[in-house]
């Protein structure tokens, strides 16, 4: 972790129209002056799982994931955040030791905002109380779907669905790479299988021109029929 000596805007969230693009000028101002942020590197933890937390987080630039560890020491990931997302809340708001982990997977900036700082915001922004109570239920929801699928799909279903939702979530660049970089062993923890399952069912997408692979980089070829793999329509 390295301080950072030029403080990024929060106009950057506010234009992106994060969770903060209901804020006031005033509070805008306010939350610049009061949180601090830090740069982290790939591999870096953000915190513990059972870590009591001073405040929340905001990712201003990288992509972390956020992961549960079960009793064999084994990862779980439950989901992946990017540049504008908030993290940590629902620890603030339950007054609760941390649930899960975050570590950083993509070199990262984040902004930490003060519990107090976070509560007033609460309090005297009704339309922000509201936007974080929709994205509470959105993240419940997608919860939700993650066991769902744990306990109906196989696992080269989730794995397409797995490959989809990074797609949508990220992006690809310039050429169709994703533009998240993940290890086999990350696919894996997401999935919640064995790495060498991840590995050979890779192999078999690539062998049916689903996807292309150049190391981590993977390429969707064919989205349609990882759709109707995963029976997403």
């Amino acid at each position: 972790m390295k301080k950072l000596d030029s403080i990024p805007s929060c106009e950057f969230c506010v234009r992106n129209n994060t969770i903060f693009k209901n804020l006031t000028k005033e509070e805008i101002e306010r939350l610049s002056f009061e949180k601090s942020c830090n740069l982290y590197k790939r591999g870096d933890i953000i915190y513990h799982e059972g870590n009591r937390l001073g405040g929340v987080y905001c990712l201003s630039k990288g992509i972390i994931k956020i992961f549960k560890t079960g009793i064999d020491g084994r990862e779980q990931i439950i989901r992946f955040a990017k540049a504008g997302e908030l993290i940590a809340f629902r620890s603030i708001l339950s007054s609760e030791p941390a649930c899960t982990t975050v570590q950083v997977i993509e070199d990262a900036v984040l902004c930490f905002i003060p519990t107090a700082d976070f509560l007033t915001l609460l309090r005297k922004n009704s339309e922000f109380s509201m936007d974080l109570m929709r994205l509470s239920c959105k993240e419940l929801g997608d919860s939700n779907k993650f066991i769902l699928d744990i306990a109906q799909k196989n696992v080269r279903e989730r794995l397409a669905e797995v490959l989809l939702l990074l797609n949508s979530e990220f992006g690809v660049d310039e050429k169709g790479i994703l533009k998240v970089s993940l290890t086999r062993e990350e696919l894996a923890n997401i999935v919640g299988t064995a790495t060498e399952s991840v590995i050979r069912l890779l192999s078999e997408f690539k062998q049916d021109k689903l996807i292309e692979l150049n190391g981590r980089k993977i390429k969707l070829l064919d989205i349609s029929k990882l759709k109707k793999i995963c029976d997403v329509y």
